[in-house]
């Protein structure tokens, strides 16, 4: 075929990727993705604090229809997820890089391990930590084992490792993969739009129905992060009980801690004061480390040494049977279900875009195969650490009679009272205060930047005001949350993030169908099957003709004879992605040896951000 048929004179099968910081694009707020979702979640807020009743009323009714209904979604989602990176990871598709040809990593492999530590490390080990194995030794789930035997003590980390393990990860995986790829393999923004282009065509993705997509993820992470801030804030209030001798955290004290940790993500917001977020990230990293270490030296270290391996290999043994249960298992499973495999399915997909951006941006050049296994299993493997020592502790002296511990698992007392009982940690609850204070600024932080990243089509720099605003209307929502259970906080931060999921947790099985067929017209995938049709028809011909004594040689065959017979290289498919465009979408010549634009524009022209 000739070459004029190929933008820039290139063959699809030549193109070395494009990085989304080579492309000529405007950003700026996108108003129908702000307006909208800033507009529905600002009327949620004031919805709920002016009637909490009504909306507890409204809540409690869509979260009953919707783990009634939907339950089997969620569960399906996290299998359907899982199942798919795992064959992606180990497919040929595995090789093909997140970044242009032979782009080395941007971090290495210490440091992204690094980060990925940090962002499985989050307030679920010191809130779930200790209290959810404890209470699935004292109430096992349903059909599984008598409550408080030796069977229930591993099974109860098992079930913890389920839902904490592999399949949350690889939910998180699956956003982070394909927009990283999006962006620097097919020069697209960090939206959650740019993975669809694909399967919507351009003008859509780019349209009302990205606009959608990018409006499900703002509302998704909104409530998503808010439930986990209003967690944080949950646990933080039972500290200032214990250090205070208060006789209970109330609302008006909930709310007091959230409107002062919302000071400090403010302040940290406009002062620009990135370095000083990301020391205080790193140092909270170092802090939760270092107090999961101190409980498994100060507490029952043999027991745990023990324990550890053991539970690992009752997930492993036991994980097929834990992925099969629905509503179908009979009234109590599901009321299990919807209680806990149900809410944290919900929630890792609402966390999904804000933990999938993080982990793209710092993913830039590794093949999907590293990417896929490094996200699944290192963060994994952490957390199954953790919260054995967690929760292994909390168990044991339940089991001793330790005080403060009781076959009724308040979640938020249950850490300080395993505290309690360890010698010479007197200090400890103020260090917890401290960790989940940090953690709370940090999360709201980098949650509104991803949030205003979603806002202003892609732009890495979002406004401050935007960010900030955000962040203002997350702690508002974390609030309305608190306010809307009847039995405890916690039933409102659960059947809200539930709720709020059901229309992401639907985008993301398109995207699992998006990311697969874009993986299909990849340069990468295009040259392995024009190598193997080639190496294939070449190797049979050699033996047939000339036995053992054969080499082989590149050489042009009649139109429709050669290696790409079967493939229309010059299809849209193939091509469209990487004509380059000004900034008004007009097409423009573009080498792609030397990285030169016909016009003569560069990436570090001022006119890019105009």
């Amino acid at each position: 075929m000739p070459d004029e048929e190929y933008p820039h004179d290139l063959h699809p099968a030549l193109v070395p990727g494009i990085a989304v910081d080579e492309q000529r694009r405007r950003y700026g707020v996108d108003k129908v993705v702000a307006g909208i979702a800033g507009v529905l979640t600002v009327a949620f807020v004031v919805w709920g604090i002016a009637d909490p009743g009504s909306v507890a009323t409204v809540a409690s009714a869509a979260y009953d229809w919707t783990v009634e209904h939907l339950g089997w979604l969620f569960n399906a989602v996290a299998t359907v997820v899982l199942v798919a990176l795992l064959v992606l990871a180990f497919s040929r598709y595995g090789d093909i890089p997140l970044g242009k040809d032979g782009e080395e990593p941007e971090f290495s492999t210490f440091s992204w391990v690094a980060m990925l530590f940090a962002a499985g490390l989050g307030i679920g080990v010191m809130f779930w930590g200790p209290s959810e194995p404890l209470t699935y030794f004292i109430t096992p789930p349903p059909l599984t084992h008598e409550a408080e035997s030796t069977e229930a003590l591993h099974h109860a980390l098992a079930q913890t490792y389920y839902h904490w393990g592999i399949h949350a990860w690889a939910m998180y995986a699956l956003v982070g993969g394909a927009v990283a790829y999006a962006a620097y393999r097919r020069g697209r923004s960090l939206l959650m739009s740019s993975i669809f282009e694909r399967l919507f065509g351009k003008a859509r993705s780019e349209g009302w129905a990205g606009q959608l997509v990018d409006i499900f993820a703002i509302v998704a992470t909104l409530f998503g992060t808010a439930a986990a801030l209003g967690i944080a804030a949950l646990q933080i209030g039972q500290g200032y009980v214990i250090v205070t001798g208060a006789s209970a955290a109330t609302n008006r004290v909930l709310v007091g801690v959230i409107a002062v940790l919302t000071v400090g993500f403010v302040v940290s917001a406009v002062s620009g004061v990135s370095r000083g977020i990301r020391l205080l990230s790193n140092t909270n990293i170092v802090l939760t480390i270092g107090f999961a270490g101190l409980v498994f030296v100060l507490g029952p270290s043999l027991f745990l040494l023990n324990l550890l391996p053991s539970a690992v290999v009752e997930y492993a043994g036991s994980l097929f049977s834990m992925m099969a249960r629905s509503a179908s298992w009979g009234p109590e499973t599901q009321q299990f279900q919807s209680t806990w495999t149900v809410y944290y399915w919900a929630w890792w997909i609402s966390w999904s875009p804000f933990v999938g951006v993080f982990i793209a941006r710092i993913s830039r050049g590794r093949t999907i195969r590293q990417f896929l296994l490094g996200v699944i299993l290192v963060p994994s493997s952490l957390l199954f650490v953790a919260y054995g020592i967690m929760g292994g502790t909390a168990i044991w002296m339940y089991r001793d009679g330790a005080p403060g511990f009781s076959s009724e698992v308040n979640p938020p007392e249950v850490l300080f009272s395993l505290v309690d009982n360890l010698p010479y940690a007197g200090w400890l609850p103020v260090v917890i205060m401290v960790i989940l204070a940090i953690f709370f600024i940090t999360a709201a932080d980098s949650a509104s930047v991803v949030m205003g990243i979603l806002s202003t089509r892609g732009s890495q720099d979002p406004p401050k005001a935007l960010v900030v605003f955000w962040g203002l209307v997350m702690a508002g929502i974390a609030v309305v949350m608190l306010t809307l259970g009847e039995a405890s906080a916690l039933q409102g931060l659960q059947s809200l993030v539930i709720v709020t999921a059901v229309p992401f947790a639907v985008v993301m099985l398109l995207v699992v169908v998006a990311w697969f067929r874009e993986l299909a017209t990849d340069p990468h995938a295009l040259r392995r099957r024009y190598a193997e049709t080639a190496v294939r028809d070449a190797v049979v011909r050699g033996i047939d003709r000339y036995d053992d004594d054969f080499a082989l040689q590149v050489v042009r065959t009649e139109p429709g004879q050669g290696a790409g017979a079967d493939v229309d290289s010059t299809h849209a498919d193939y091509t469209e992605w990487y004509q380059r465009t000004d900034e008004n979408g007009d097409p423009v010549g573009f080498d792609f040896a030397t990285g030169e634009w016909a016009d003569g524009w560069r990436p570090d022209d001022p006119r890019r951000d105009a």
